[in-house]
């Protein structure tokens, strides 16, 4: 208990009163204003007391410690397209999880969605954070106790990528070197690297498997080879459980509508082609530009393996289900199956039911003419294998969130 009462070498005159064992001097023998000073020192110091005695005062939050039984799982970019799909899935599976966004391209509308559906104690937070802050970052792992991180955020257009790489190197590779040296900072044993096909750039033979040569043609991903390159060769003194995940174009949304794909305006020119198909469906921009008609592929156009961003969160989270300590696995994310942007053009078309002008141009810088996955190898060590493989009714999904979401989340 506090005590107030000063010692005096003379004795003391003035009368007191007690109050649970704590003196207070009689306001009449003292000016007022001490008084009331004294008054709220003891009342402040009495109420502090009380607090300290409740057994939830100092009781620490669930997400700033291990449980039996619950995997914690730090998702960074979980506002965004394909983080914000696994944080429903991982959810759903009965993780707990944290977000960590700046929200450069990410939606807080996302947000508040999973908010809303897993709105019991202890199951999601989110944290407003740049990865470029390594201060900041390394205060989230030493308030939090995650058992494993997610890592999603970057920004990845290839185009921009070529207008303004040094932003790409920033954002993808030193970003990554800061959570890596967090999670050893803090113990934490478990990294699931969404990486990229674009780390094979464009390989002599196809199909592409984990043996295939990388050698990136963009700072995409040139950036992204180096942020694997960081971590294979932190693994190697390591006892960290990795995955790495290279997939190839995402498409689609949440089957049941919660979840969709919202970029940024200003960031449609460099977005994915199914963005751009249903821009140019709603009437947003006159036409779909198709860059590059002249490639060594039977109608001339770009062809690429489109996996469904339900079956891609489906493998992080089998990855991580799958992940050992002192191990990597690498495994290509991927249908097996090309479609050219023609045919993915045809396909859009017949999702909305809208006939799209389209504009043939010529090829984008960085990009390449064939990219196609072999999955053999996440089938036989995950058990993985894609589920949503028609083009046309992953399209169709994505295309009635787009329309009952005008304004993205905003709506």
């Amino acid at each position: 208990m506090l005590n107030f009462n000063r010692s005096r070498s003379q004795a003391r005159t003035n009368r007191s009163m007690s109050l649970g064992g704590m003196d207070f001097v009689d306001p009449k023998k003292k000016s007022s204003y001490v008084g009331k000073i004294l008054l709220a020192a003891s009342l402040t110091a009495f109420c502090i007391l009380v607090l300290k005695q409740s057994p939830t005062f100092n009781t620490p939050s669930a997400f700033s410690r291990h449980e039996p039984g619950i995997t914690h799982v730090l998702v960074t970019g979980g506002a965004g397209y394909i983080g914000s799909h696994a944080v429903l899935r991982l959810l759903k599976d009965s993780y707990r999880v944290t977000i960590v966004d700046n929200l450069s391209r990410g939606n807080l509308g996302a947000v508040k969605v999973l908010q809303g559906l897993f709105p019991e104690p202890n199951r999601l937070q989110f944290i407003y954070a740049d990865l470029g802050d390594a201060k900041a970052v390394n205060k989230i792992f030493s308030e939090n106790a995650f058992d494993a991180v997610m890592h999603f955020a970057a920004v990845a257009y290839v185009g921009e990528s070529t207008l303004d790489p040094l932003r790409y190197y920033h954002n993808i590779t030193s970003n990554t070197l800061v959570v890596l040296e967090a999670m050893a900072a803090h113990g934490v044993g478990t990294l699931i690297y969404s990486s990229t096909c674009a780390t094979y750039g464009e390989p002599e033979k196809m199909p592409i498997t984990e043996e295939t040569p990388q050698v990136p043609i963009n700072p995409y991903g040139k950036a992204k080879k180096m942020a694997e390159d960081i971590i294979l060769d932190f693994h190697t003194n390591s006892n960290m459980a990795v995955m790495i995940l290279r997939y190839f174009n995402v498409i689609g949304s949440d089957p049941e509508g919660r979840l969709g794909e919202a970029p940024r305006p200003e960031l449609r020119e460099h977005g994915r082609i199914s963005g751009a198909c249903f821009d140019a469906a709603r009437g947003i921009i006159p036409g779909l530009k198709v860059r590059g008609t002249d490639y060594k592929t039977a109608d001339g156009t770009c062809i690429r393996d489109y996996i469904d961003v339900t079956d891609l969160v489906d493998a992080h989270v089998k990855a991580l289900e799958k992940a050992m300590p002192g191990k990597v696995g690498i495994y290509n994310v991927g249908t097996g199956r090309g479609r050219s942007v023609k045919e993915f053009v045809e396909a859009c078309k017949k999702a909305t039911g809208v006939t799209i002008k389209v504009d043939f141009l010529d090829r984008r810088p960085g990009d390449y003419a064939e990219v196609l996955a072999d999955p053999t190898k996440i089938l036989r060590e995950l058990n993985w294998t894609a589920q949503y493989t028609n083009l046309q009714e992953s399209l169709q999904v994505a295309w009635r969130w787009q329309k009952s979401h005008l304004n993205g989340y905003n709506s």
